[in-house]
């Protein structure tokens, strides 16, 4: 019963974002040009590109700023931010909002490599660009950062504090959510217990669930924090670059923690294949 109640309240959100398809034909990036075989966005951030002050992720010597989660925040938010609020709407119980916004990502989102699906070694979408895939395709295709920006703007939009964490060759969410007792790690931030991963690249990845290389080392993290002012550029600038005196880190404070198996959370454009699957649920 507590699945079909979860998948019930799931169809009213599915609905509700229906009505608000009309922001699915925009977003702050719609136009990109190519200089040197690294392509730009209407923003002037290089999206195959994280290093520099016109890198997505802005990666400098001190540290980094996802700059690229900005485009979909503050003045610029639109359907990404939109459905965060959406799911903080039908669920006001905070567990259960978190939740239904990780399964959001980790069962809408194809992992596909940038190589494979742009053609570029790099390639990084901003949170509103795959959300737009979901809602009218059904699915979105991209990888680990594409993934991170769309939880961090959805969790923003759903009352969370949210902080992107940086390591070789990967990135991810840390969410706040101290009374989260299915996380199998809780991590610290610059010495604020409570945080826990959100690593949506995995089909079977419940909230909470940690990679094991990434405990009990010190990482980089990034809190996408109200810093909203100094990111509502006008198209056709340069986001400025503030680097932060040293990067804020994160370690593992507590140990393991119940695993199980998430529920999945539908599209827009599967509605019509949720029917069914809805009603086995309540026949269960």
């Amino acid at each position: 019963m507590r699945i079909a109640r979860v998948l019930l309240g799931l169809t009213t959100l599915l609905l509700a974002a229906v009505a608000t398809a009309g922001y699915a034909s925009a977003f702050p990036s719609s136009d990109f040009y190519e200089v040197r075989g690294n392509v730009f966005d209407d923003w002037e951030i290089c999206r195959t590109r994280a290093f520099g002050a016109d890198g997505f992720y802005q990666i400098t010597e001190t540290g980094f700023r996802p700059v690229i989660a900005f485009q979909s925040l503050g003045q610029n938010a639109d359907l990404a931010y939109s459905l965060g609020e959406l799911a903080a709407s039908e669920f006001p119980d905070p567990l259960r909002r978190a939740e239904a916004i990780f399964h959001f990502v980790r069962d809408r989102v194809r992992y596909t490599s940038d190589i494979d699906r742009t053609g570029y070694a790099e390639f990084a979408q901003n949170a509103d660009e795959l959300a737009t895939a979901i809602v009218q395709d059904g699915t979105g295709r991209g990888d680990c950062e594409d993934m991170t920006m769309l939880l961090a703007v959805m969790y923003r939009a759903a009352g969370f504090r949210c902080a992107v964490v940086l390591v070789p060759g990967h990135t991810a969410l840390l969410v706040h959510l101290p009374d989260y007792n299915r996380a199998t790690a809780f991590f610290e931030l610059d010495g604020e217990p409570g945080w826990i991963w959100a690593e949506a690249t995995g089909r079977n990845n419940p909230l909470g669930w940690a990679p094991a290389q990434y405990l009990g080392v010190d990482i980089t993290a990034y809190e996408v924090s109200a810093e909203v002012p100094a990111y509502q550029i006008p198209a056709g600038t340069i986001a400025p670059l503030t680097p932060p005196p040293g990067p804020a880190t994160a370690f593992t404070v507590a140990g393991e923690g119940d695993s199980y198996r998430p529920f999945p959370f539908l599209s827009v454009i599967g509605v019509l294949l949720f029917i069914p699957f809805f009603r086995r649920a309540l026949r269960r």
